[in-house]
């Protein structure tokens, strides 16, 4: 029985990119590297940062936590309100709660700032649980947030569903024994869902929907 519906955050709900790479110019800014075009920076969207940093600039990984802080300086005040809500994912969030199922949040974005952008754009409304990565980066891979987020609501792996853009997202949920719909509005192609193992792979909200109420 599909009781519990896990879902990503950044580029699954909502439109992360203009914060998210300006905070990443600004980090970059600071540690006196070149400033690529916007596009080359997507990439840093959905997977840990520390990861990312260390991948991109070829750092070691004390170096990659003091990108992060930099990072944070500017994400903190302004990146994370330079976001935009999915066409689409009030109206397909409603159809999934008024099922009777529960919501929760699993990302590997800090909870802290999650829980912040989640209310701006009132979307907090439609979640039971916000499960995301620890400030300390210890907890930022995302099989480990769908561990914490399986620990967090006490369901069975079988019981849950992860919704995702990225294969990070889909190879987290396989990790965890846990099915996954990859989605293609986001910023993960058909390719890598379909690579990284997706169970289901959807175009839209409308598709989504469909799919969760076949699992019903």
């Amino acid at each position: 029985m599909l009781d519990y519906i896990f879902f990503d955050l950044d580029g699954t709900l909502t439109d992360p990119a203009l914060g998210i790479t300006n905070s990443i110019m600004y980090a970059l800014k600071k540690m006196g590297r070149e400033i690529p075009p916007r596009e080359e920076l997507y990439f840093f969207i959905g997977p840990p940062l520390v990861k990312s940093f260390m991948e991109y600039c070829s750092i070691d990984e004390e170096e990659a936590y003091d990108a992060v802080k930099k990072y944070r300086e500017y994400f903190s005040v302004y990146g994370l309100f330079e976001n935009d809500p999915y066409d689409g994912v009030y109206d397909s969030l409603e159809k999934i709660k008024s099922s009777g199922k529960k919501l929760c949040i699993a990302t590997s974005k800090p909870e802290e700032y999650t829980l912040r952008i989640l209310e701006k754009f009132d979307l907090l409304k439609y979640f039971d649980f916000v499960c995301g990565a620890s400030m300390d980066e210890k907890r930022s891979e995302k099989a480990d947030i769908i561990k914490y987020a399986l620990e967090t609501t006490g369901c069975k792996p079988d019981d849950a569903i992860m919704v995702g853009d990225r294969l990070h997202d889909i190879q987290g949920a396989k990790k965890c024994g846990v099915r996954s719909v990859g989605v293609l509005w986001g910023y993960g192609s058909r390719e890598e869902l379909e690579e990284a193992g997706a169970d289901y792979i959807v175009n839209d909200f409308s598709e989504l929907n469909d799919v969760l109420h076949g699992l019903e």
